[in-house]
């Protein structure tokens, strides 16, 4: 029997799933504004979608009574951390933390999408 700890034992996709009031909301900005695009759907309304890009995956939970958490939910690293910023401060979204070089190496941000999760945006300097 393999243990979990195994370096035999591989990991495949993992993805943040986000908890979401709107989903067209939320597709407007995910889709709109950062250029994902939806690959599965499910349900009538729609309750659970996922999105792409890249090799980046989110998955859209509807959660009509979502709360959103004080600290941060998701991570992603980009190749272009200045044009992802740019973005989200045109569709009018709360930066929570401003964009800066940090001391760990990265050039990160961390802002409130539609539904108010923290999403923490690095790119390696």
């Amino acid at each position: 029997m393999n243990d979990i700890a195994d370096p035999g034992v591989r990991f495949g996709r993992i993805a943040a799933m986000l908890p979401v009031k709107d989903m067209a909301k939320a597709c407007d900005f995910y889709i709109g504004a950062l250029g994902f695009r939806k690959t599965f759907e499910n349900g009538n309304p729609v309750g659970f979608m996922i999105l792409k890009r890249d090799g980046g995956e989110l998955h859209l939970t509807l959660q009509p009574r979502h709360k959103a958490a004080d600290f941060n939910i998701a991570h992603i690293m980009v190749n272009d951390v200045d044009a992802v910023h740019d973005a989200c401060q045109r569709y009018g979204l709360r930066i929570i933390k401003s964009l800066q070089d940090k001391d760990y190496g990265l050039r990160a941000f961390v802002f409130a999408d539609p539904d108010g999760n923290r999403i923490d945006v690095g790119q390696p300097i």
